[in-house]
């Protein structure tokens, strides 16, 4: 024991351990120099072979990291799954509806509470990161040059599949297991169905880049409509999650937060670019704390921060680089801690089939919302159908929505899991049914907007 103690305990020779304590005892005071077996949430008495909580976060890391590359890789699924829906997959297999399941003594021994503190940690920090970017990146100025056909497009394409989700948000209301304890039902309704309307804009992004229509005027108007789509979605979002009970706090944060916007934006603008870059971090910070203090939430917050920030004040490149290096190198972590708060209590076959139903509710209403839209506008034939399956990517933005409501106890972690499965199937359906589309209607891409 001792030899074991001092690899993984680093105790010290200057004196022996104390006798452990027998039950209903308090243990003897201790000396953190003289040894700090302590640390480690598992000892000797309990489990021979413990390893430290630093190695255990290593080894999940490495599995955050290897399994998902490696499926993407060897599986050459890029076509239908880009990495970050692998990665997100992976979460899910890794969490405890799959892998805790089939191996529940593996994971207990990997995924220890100290462990998964520790990757929560991290994964606040990039899914802030990520919202924030998503809010400093979104280009209002060409919405409203184009205002009378944005304003139409991003409503209908809001407002059809809003309609749709709230009514499977109805469906599900009427069984348990699917309503949060915390949740009023109009809440419960508004949230689905604001969940069925949401478009994943940086997801989007990356996706149009692979079909090399990003830079397109195609690819350019459908930027316009995501990105006031993006603004309602966190408008209500704010709404849906607002703590009543804490409305002094909201008033204060608002009072607070109009005046510093215009303070920070006159201090910005008279910054070095490699000043505004920290100042950005601090204001990140300090708003999303303020957002989840008052009960609003802290990726809310972050959105917030955000938003109110130009992008030209930093080099597009950069801003390209950092969004990227965000992705691959911490948000894999908000995946896996993403898989383990998904829950098969209700039924595995009853999740799938709660995913099925407000896929297909999501897109038929986003189909139904851009079709009406482009009759109304004189589109060409097809437009609406490549616009409308475009919009319904949902991935990472669908996830944190989602992770939002859980959070906030509006939804269970049955219902968490539904919405994940159908963010995770609109995505790859994308790709293989767009891409096709745009191959017989070249001719559309260089459309003027």
């Amino acid at each position: 024991m001792s030899a074991h103690l001092r690899r993984y305990g680093r105790l010290s020779r200057r004196q022996p351990p104390p006798p452990s304590p027998s039950a209903g005892q308090p243990a003897p005071n201790c000396n953190i120099d003289d040894y700090d077996v302590r640390l480690y949430s598992r000892t000797d008495a309990t489990m021979p072979n413990a390893i430290p909580t630093t190695e255990l976060y290593l080894i999940a890391m490495a599995i955050i990291f290897c399994v998902p590359y490696l499926i993407w890789r060897l599986g050459r699924t890029d076509y239908f799954a880009p990495l970050v829906v692998v990665q997100i997959v992976t979460g899910i297999l890794l969490g405890p509806g799959v892998l805790g399941a089939i191996f529940p003594d593996y994971y207990q021994f990997i995924f220890t509470k100290d462990v998964i503190q520790s990757l929560n940690g991290l994964a606040w920090w990039a899914v802030m990161l990520f919202v924030w970017l998503a809010g400093i990146e979104l280009d209002l100025g060409e919405a409203w040059k184009q205002r009378r056909e944005s304003a139409v497009t991003a409503g209908m394409a809001l407002g059809m599949p809003l309609v749709f989700g709230s009514l499977a948000a109805l469906a599900l209301i009427q069984f348990p297991g699917w309503i949060g304890e915390k949740a009023q039902s109009w809440q419960f309704v508004l949230g689905i169905g604001m969940a069925a309307a949401v478009t994943a804009l940086p997801i989007l992004v990356l996706l149009m880049e692979k079909m090399q229509i990003l830079r397109t005027p195609l690819g350019q108007r459908i930027l316009r409509y995501a990105s006031l789509d993006d603004i309602a979605i966190w408008a209500v979002l704010a709404v849906v999650v607002m703590d009543w009970a804490r409305l002094e706090r909201q008033a204060i944060f608002i009072a607070a937060f109009v005046p510093a916007c215009f303070l920070f934006r006159r201090f910005m603008g008279r910054l070095p670019e490699g000043d505004r870059w920290y100042i950005a971090l601090i204001w990140l910070a300090v708003v999303s704390f303020g957002a989840d203090w008052c009960g609003l939430h802290y990726m809310v917050g972050a959105f917030l921060a955000g938003v109110v920030m130009d992008h030209h004040w930093f080099d597009r490149d950069k801003l390209d680089t950092l969004r990227h290096n965000v992705l691959l190198v911490m948000m894999p972590v908000f995946f896996l801690s993403t898989g383990l708060r998904t829950s098969w209590e209700v039924g595995g076959a009853v999740v799938f089939l709660a995913a099925g139903f407000l896929l297909v509710m999501q897109i038929a209403g986003k189909q139904a919302g851009v079709h009406l839209a482009g009759r109304m506008l004189g589109w060409k034939p097809g437009e609406a159908s490549v616009i409308g399956w475009l919009l319904q990517t949902k991935a990472l933005i669908e996830i944190i929505f989602a992770t939002v409501l859980l959070d906030k106890g509006i939804i269970t972690s049955a219902t968490f899991t539904a919405l994940l499965l159908m963010a995770l199937t609109s995505t790859m359906l994308t790709v293989p049914i767009v891409t096709p589309k745009l191959q017989r209607m070249r001719d559309m891409i260089s459309r003027d907007a």
